[in-house]
C-alpha cells in the first residue's frame, strides 16, 4: 500500500501486545496482496482484464472493500470512485456490479481500473482493529501513513489518544476514542486528487479531515471532501450524521456537520 503502518497497544502485557501487534501487520501483507494494483497477482489486476459482460469471483476482504467503495461512491454523488484514474485512458468511468450471491464482481463497460488507494488503508485499519479486538486488546491506535488514525478504547490513564490535523500534526490535536480521522490535501504529493465526474484534478487546494466510525469511510470521505463542495457536502451529511468533515481555513479548520467535535488535548 507504499505506506507505513503503526500499532500503539495500551493496558496490556508488552510480550502479549507485541505479538498481537504483529499478528495485526501481518494482516496489511496479505490484504494487499488482494487489493493493491501493483502486486500482478492480486484480484484489483486482475479484475482490470474481464470484458464487458464477464464475472469474476471475489476474496471476502476485496468483496467486502468494494461494497464500502460503492457506498461511499453513492453517498458522495460521485465524487469518490476507485475508478477515477481510468479516466485518464478512457473516455467516460467503467461501470460494474457486485453480485452478492456469488461474490463476484461483473464488468458492464469499460476497463475496470481500479485504484485503491484512497480507501485501502482505512479498510486495513479496521481489518486490524478486528484482529486486536479478537486478542482482547481493545485499548489501540492506529495509524496508516500519517494520514488516517483508527483509535479503539483509550489508555488508562487518559481520556482518549492525542492525535493531531495539519502536515506536523501539532495543530488541532484531538482526544480520539471508538474513531477514526482521515486527512486528504494536495500539499505533499500535488494535484494527485482527480475529480471522478470531469477526469480533471480536483479543485480544492486546502486540506479536508474526516471523522467516521469507521476508518475505510473515513479515508474515503476525506478524499471525496477534495471534490464535493459544501452544499455538496450537506447533501451528504444529511445521509450520515456520523460523519464530520473538518475543512482548513488558513491556519484553523472549520467543521460541517452535526456530530460533536472529540475533545482537544
Amino acid at each position: 500500500m507504499a505506506t507505513f503502518f503503526e500499532v500503539r497497544i495500551a493496558n496490556e502485557e508488552r510480550t502479549y501486545a507485541a505479538q498481537a501487534a504483529q499478528v495485526a501487520l501481518d494482516l496489511v501483507d496479505k490484504l494487499e496482496s488482494h487489493l493493491s494494483r501493483f502486486r500482478a497477482n492480486s484480484e484489483i489486476t486482475q479484475i482490470a482484464q474481464l470484458l464487458p459482460g464477464q464475472q469474476m469471483r471475489l476474496s471476502e476482504p476485496t468483496f467486502a472493500c468494494l461494497e464500502v467503495a460503492r457506498r461511499i461512491e453513492l453517498a458522495t454523488l460521485g465524487a469518490f470512485s476507485v475508478t477515477a484514474a481510468a479516466l485518464q485512458t478512457q473516455v467516460s468511468l467503467p461501470k460494474w456490479n457486485l453480485l452478492s450471491e456469488n461474490s463476484s464482481i461483473e464488468c458492464e463497460s469499460g476497463k475496470l481500473l481500479f485504484d485503491l488507494g484512497a480507501i485501502g488503508k482505512g479498510f486495513a485499519l479496521d481489518r486490524m482493529a478486528e484482529i486486536l479486538c479478537n486478542w482482547d486488546c481493545p485499548a489501540y491506535l492506529l495509524v496508516a501513513g500519517g494520514s488516517s488514525i483508527l483509535a479503539g478504547e483509550p489508555p488508562s490513564d487518559a481520556q482518549g489518544w492525542s492525535c493531531g490535523l495539519g502536515e506536523d500534526n501539532a495543530s488541532h490535536r484531538f482526544m480520539l476514542t471508538h474513531t477514526s480521522l482521515s486527512g486528504s490535501g494536495i500539499a505533499v504529493k500535488g494535484n494527485h486528487i482527480l475529480n471522478p465526474r470531469t477526469g480533471q484534478p480536483a479543485l480544492r487546494t486546502n486540506r479536508a479531515w474526516v471523522l467516521a466510525d469507521t476508518a475505510a469511510e473515513s479515508d474515503a470521505l476525506s478524499t471525496a471532501c477534495m471534490v464535493l463542495n459544501e452544499p455538496e457536502m450537506e447533501d451528504v451529511l444529511a445521509q450520515d450524521s456520523s460523519w464530520l468533515f473538518l475543512l482548513e481555513d488558513g491556519e484553523s479548520a472549520r467543521s460541517i456537520g452535526s456530530r460533536a467535535l472529540p475533545p482537544q488535548g
